[in-house]
């Protein structure tokens, strides 16, 4: 189909030039091939359209990563500052716990001699 000491690929003819001293070649480029190198072309815009979108997906996984970091680490200085709280709140606890069971117990004893005072001096 073509010359073989010029190398060409399929779909490439050589022809020889119009006068035959000259050592210009010239190429004609069969159309089933060039449809081919258009398909070729689109694929290459989709490709660079797909790394765009690659690149928005990694920006957008490494925003959420540091956001969830972020969050991760306010949970842990939550968590500590509950655990300090619940330690202070138990020792409150047990430093006046039976203070206040002696309020609760003198509360019910004058809740009980209300309503019997109430309950006797209405049957009077």
């Amino acid at each position: 189909m073509a010359n073989s000491s010029f190398g060409t690929r399929e779909g490439l003819t050589v022809r020889s030039a119009a006068s035959s001293s000259s050592n210009e070649i010239s190429v004609q480029i069969d159309p089933i091939n060039a449809d081919v190198d258009d398909h070729i072309r689109r694929l290459c815009g989709q490709v660079s359209k797909l790394t765009g979108v690659a690149q928005e997906i990694q920006s957008e996984a490494k925003y959420q990563n540091d956001f969830i970091s972020q969050l991760q680490m306010n949970l842990t200085k939550a968590q500590a500052g509950v655990k300090y709280n619940m330690r202070r709140m138990n020792n409150r606890i047990i430093q006046n716990g039976s203070n206040h069971l002696v309020h609760v117990v003198l509360f019910a004893l004058g809740c009980f001699l209300l309503v019997y005072l109430v309950s006797k001096f209405s049957r009077r």
